[in-house]
């Protein structure tokens, strides 16, 4: 466990990078899609290499982790599972899920040719980059702030504890550094604007 005593630490780290590739995410979409069904020289590198960081880092890695650790420790201290905050992420992950493979289901078709394949990508994209941020907002304000009241000492080092191992599996022979490491290198192809 890292110094920060908060059962939540390593996910709000997360979020700031998943927060990142989000804002790649969009600004690929706004360069390649910008005109609606005519794409220009799409990145399709760059959209794949997001969608695969959506899926195994924020998905199998992240809400694995959210899902298989801090959720279940919430519900041992009497936090419902299908109503209030944990439901709601629950929903959200779930709709984040189908977002990323209608992303990746566009992707495909549009390589082969298709405007309304691009189409279909840009809005399941802005769809889910809208959705994230909503949803990491709300897990950063609310439920992490209640996890980190209900979660401490000894439980506190429990949870953190288990983080690593709640998403080994779940990469498909990669590992987290790689995937943090995709994620510099697509915030080194398409960095934030200095506006």
């Amino acid at each position: 466990m890292t110094g920060d005593a908060r059962a939540t630490a390593v996910l709000r780290n997360e979020h700031r990078l998943i927060l990142k590739v989000l804002g790649v995410l969009e600004r690929i979409l706004d360069a390649s899609l910008a005109d609606a069904g005519h794409p220009a020289t799409p990145d399709t590198e760059a959209l794949g290499d997001c969608i695969a960081f959506f899926r195994l880092f924020t998905d199998a890695c992240h809400h694995g982790q959210e899902e298989g650790v801090l959720f279940e420790a919430l519900i041992d201290r009497g936090m419902p599972r299908t109503t209030g905050p944990i439901g709601v992420m629950l929903t959200e992950h779930e709709q984040g899920r189908a977002h990323v493979r209608a992303m990746a289901a566009a992707l495909e078709r549009a390589q082969h040719g298709g405007a309304e394949a691009w189409t279909a990508l840009g809005q399941a994209g802005r769809d889910y980059i809208a959705l994230l941020r909503r949803h990491i907002m709300k897990e950063d304000g609310v439920l992490f702030e209640m996890a980190d009241r209900m979660i401490t000492g000894p439980a506190c080092r429990e949870v953190c504890d288990r983080y690593h191992m709640a998403c080994l599996e779940k990469l498909e022979g990669r590992t987290k550094a790689e995937l943090e490491q995709l994620a510099e290198s697509l915030l080194e192809r398409y960095p934030p604007s200095r506006d």
